[in-house]
């Protein structure tokens, strides 16, 4: 009976002990070997032409080509080649980005040999594996209420932003040609979706929770 051909897997990280820890994992596993070695996102996208491995173990913050970018690259030129971020990080951010950029799984570094193993393995049948850490961060971002300021049409964030600015109402109709009225009843939005008590209070809000950015001084 032939053997299932070996699982390849292209390691990438930036620190060369981090690596050579990966190349001994991989030696300790029959159905896994290592197809190659990268330092830099560039050079892991360059190296996925030439070696065609079946999993990339992706490290995410290097100089250069980040992980992400680098995932992204991959992932558009070699759709059925897998990624499997392998990081120290457990941001919500970074997790979201990494998962979009098209890997299909996220796991931190001191996940142990045999769950790397089978995340591998996973891999490369198309199955996601996701750290517990990476797990919570996910939900918690998917439960967390609305920030302040998300259901601003676009019209009422521009007067909020002329708001910062300083500008009365008299001064925010002449800005946008409409009439006092209509400035008054987006103002009066704004403050009531900013959960806003006064003008004030609004405009201290859209800056301390940077749904608008601070004038630059003339």
């Amino acid at each position: 009976m032939t053997p299932a051909p070996k699982i390849r897997v292209l390691l990438v990280d930036d620190h060369a002990v981090v690596r050579s820890g990966l190349r001994a994992f991989l030696e300790a596993y029959d159905d896994l070997e290592l197809a190659g070695e990268a330092s830099s996102g560039d050079e892991a996208v360059r190296l996925c032409d030439r070696v065609s491995p079946d999993v990339v173990l992706m490290d995410l913050v290097m100089p250069g080509t980040d992980g992400i970018a680098a995932t992204r690259a991959i992932r558009e030129r070699h759709p059925g080649l897998q990624v499997i971020a392998l990081t120290s990080f457990q941001e919500q951010d970074r997790i979201q980005a990494a998962l979009d950029a098209g890997a299909l799984g996220y796991l931190l570094k001191n996940v142990g040999a045999d769950e790397l193993a089978r995340a591998i393995r996973s891999a490369r049948a198309g199955q996601p594996t996701l750290a517990p850490e990476a797990t919570r961060a996910l939900i918690h971002a998917a439960t967390r209420p609305p920030e302040p300021g998300h259901d601003l049409t676009p019209r009422e964030r521009e007067v909020l932003v002329l708001m910062v600015q300083g500008l009365n109402n008299t001064e925010i109709a002449a800005r946008l040609v409409v009439n006092r009225s209509t400035v008054k009843f987006h103002v009066s939005n704004v403050l009531a979706k900013l959960g806003a008590a006064s003008r004030t209070e609004a405009v201290a809000l859209a800056l301390t929770r940077r749904i608008v950015l601070e004038p630059k001084p003339r």
